[in-house]
């Protein structure tokens, strides 16, 4: 078993420097918790689809986005998680690196399944994968990669031996949403929760908080709402909703021996009746 730290943290549209400074300050807390790996949301160099990723954005690994990120790992000897803007050799993606606590990238990842409006700001992603570690297998998609048609791609990684996928998001509102009215987080447990119960493996997201300044959905508010689902399919932490709802939350992960592999997978769902 083991410590995952939620990190919704505040992004700030275009503000490359302040978010990198918070986030690096956000992971020292996660580590002085007890965590062993911490999740930070998508983009968080400049936010989601903000316009300046275009001339921001820089290379994975080497660039100084990620380097950051890689020292602070290093420095606190925890595996850390976290979206951010790449430049490969003039394109844009939205990416993901999960890095060791040598300060190693060892998975990377460029969202698949990216919404219509943000196809004029990132670079179609290509690939999904696993990395082996001490923790377990660990899947890595992003945000709307959940929500792939019939979870198609969390399934995968299921496929893939994940005991644990970790997903950067950004979960936005409308400005005048009403959190009593509807409440978020429907979504993401209605395609989440399925997919933790068919592959007895564990599915983290976490979003960051702040109101939206530039790009397509400038206006909207970043609310958190992060959400852990256990393998049996059931809700283990959700985030505090709010624009302002800045938390390091933590919850503990305990990796299940995976219970079936390849077409194993069919017999394992007809026995158990848990598909989903």
């Amino acid at each position: 078993m083991f410590t995952l730290a939620m990190i919704q943290m505040r992004v700030e549209g275009g503000q490359k420097a302040r978010n990198l400074t918070h986030a690096v300050e956000l992971i020292a807390e996660a580590a002085a918790s007890g965590a062993a790996l911490a999740l930070l949301p998508e983009a968080l160099d400049v936010g989601w689809t903000h316009p300046s990723a275009t001339t921001e954005a820089e290379p994975i690994p080497d660039g100084e986005s990620c380097r950051v990120l890689r020292e602070a790992a290093k420095r606190h000897a925890l595996y850390v998680c976290a979206g951010l803007t790449e430049n490969a050799d003039g394109q844009i993606f939205n990416a993901a690196v999960i890095i060791n606590p040598d300060g190693e990238v060892i998975l990377h990842h460029r969202k698949l399944n990216e919404l219509d409006i943000g196809h004029a700001s990132y670079a179609q992603g290509d690939r999904l994968n696993v990395c082996h570690t001490e923790l377990g297998t660990l899947g890595l998609m992003i945000c709307a990669d959940g929500f792939a048609q019939d979870e198609v791609l969390s399934r995968s990684l299921g496929y893939m031996g994940a005991d644990l996928i970790l997903s950067p998001c950004a979960w936005a509102v409308p400005a005048d949403h009403d959190q009593a009215a509807d409440p978020y987080g429907e979504l993401w447990r209605r395609v989440y929760m399925p997919v933790a119960r068919a592959f007895s493996m564990y599915i983290v997201g976490v979003s960051n908080v702040g109101w939206i300044s530039g790009g397509p959905w400038e206006g909207r508010k970043c609310i958190c709402c992060s959400l852990a689902i256990g393998p049996q399919g059931e809700e283990l932490l959700q985030g505090p909703y709010g624009v302002d709802a800045e938390a390091v939350l933590t919850v503990d992960i305990a990796p299940v021996a995976r219970p079936a592999r390849g077409d194993q997978w069919a017999a394992y769902w007809q026995q158990n009746s848990n598909q989903g």
